[in-house]
């Protein structure tokens, strides 16, 4: 199916891929899709669904283990969810891709009264989140979690590597209720294989210890932070980095523990608009719940943010790890 209303932008293989990988570090080919089918073998209820973008989601290595159990529905993301949530009606766990923005923006109300209002068991992954694309405000879901914040019965991931997708695909698919996950896709970056990491839903996870600064961070911002806390090693300033692999429902209890530590600078780092992600939830945590402390964010800036190549806007716009490591020192130093 298709609707004649939609045009989207031409564009090359190499921006849709839009790799975050650095040069030379070790990745994984399509996480999500190879998690998928693992386990489609054990749970034959799993289906895949997507908005005519199976091969940009990763998708396609499920549709080509289980072509029976795949659905293409064209450029129509509206009746994406609305058909996901009658799977999930009948039974099944539907597995729902697309692009960030078309999973939000173009059908939030589909998810909003479909899905979310009858808490069906739907599992949306959505690829390009935040800044991972160069293609401009069209593309870059850069207020994504916002919007899926304000949804009751929404739980949101947003997963640092290949190793956090790996193992969230089937806690996805444990979980009774809607599920949005920031999806990265193509060769992602393997980072928490040397933190003995296991992903749980709902919880954060304690990745580096530190007495200078906490940096509370999810998604791609995880690795940068981890990068962060090697360089400022080198000018003897010691670094936390908490990992929030899940936005919705906040692990309080762990963040709440860290950030009462005294003495730290607190830095919340996501690859979001500043408006209402991961920083405004652990803000607003921490001044209901009397803590007191220094706090600052890494965001993307509220505006729409310019089209290239991802270093050059990872650096315009904050959130590489060399523009972190300079505005960390610069907010000890005052």
């Amino acid at each position: 199916m298709s609707n004649t209303n939609q045009t989207k932008p031409r564009l090359t293989t190499s921006a849709m891929i839009a790799s975050i990988a650095d040069e030379g570090q070790e990745t994984r080919s399509a996480p999500f899709g190879h998690a998928l089918v693992e386990l489609a073998k054990k749970r034959p209820e799993i289906v895949g669904m997507t908005a005519d973008l199976s091969k940009y989601t990763d998708l396609h290595i499920f549709s080509q283990a289980y072509p029976e159990r795949f659905f293409q529905m064209g450029m129509a993301e509206q009746l994406l969810m609305a058909a996901a949530g009658g799977m999930a009606k009948e039974g099944f766990i539907p597995f729902a891709t697309t692009y960030a923005v078309f999973a939000t923006r173009r059908a939030y109300d589909f998810i909003h009264q479909v899905i979310a209002e009858e808490n069906l068991n739907v599992k949306i992954a959505a690829a390009l989140p935040g800044l991972t694309t160069g293609y401009g405000p069209s593309h870059q879901a850069t207020e994504d979690i916002a919007m899926m914040r304000g949804i009751p019965n929404m739980t949101i991931i947003d997963p640092c590597d290949a190793i956090d997708i790996e193992q969230a695909v089937p806690a996805m698919a444990d979980h009774n209720g809607p599920v949005y996950m920031r999806l990265l896709r193509g060769k992602v970056p393997v980072v928490l294989d040397r933190y003995n990491y296991k992903f749980e839903l709902g919880k954060a996870k304690l990745l580096e210890d530190g007495r200078d600064v906490l940096i509370i961070s999810s998604g791609i911002l995880t690795m940068r932070a981890l990068e962060t806390v090697e360089q400022l090693k080198k000018d003897n300033i010691s670094a936390a980095v908490l990992h929030v692999p899940t936005i919705k429902p906040l692990d309080e209890k762990t963040i709440l523990a860290e950030a009462s530590k005294p003495g730290r600078l607190i830095v919340v780092a996501e690859n979001h608009t500043r408006l209402g992600g991961l920083g405004e939830a652990v803000a607003t945590l921490l001044m209901t719940k009397g803590v007191h402390a220094t706090f600052r964010q890494v965001a993307l800036p509220d505006e729409f943010l310019h089209a290239g190549a991802l270093p050059t806007l990872h650096d315009r716009y904050g959130i590489s790890t060399q523009a972190i490591v300079t505005r960390i020192k610069d907010w000890l130093s005052k």
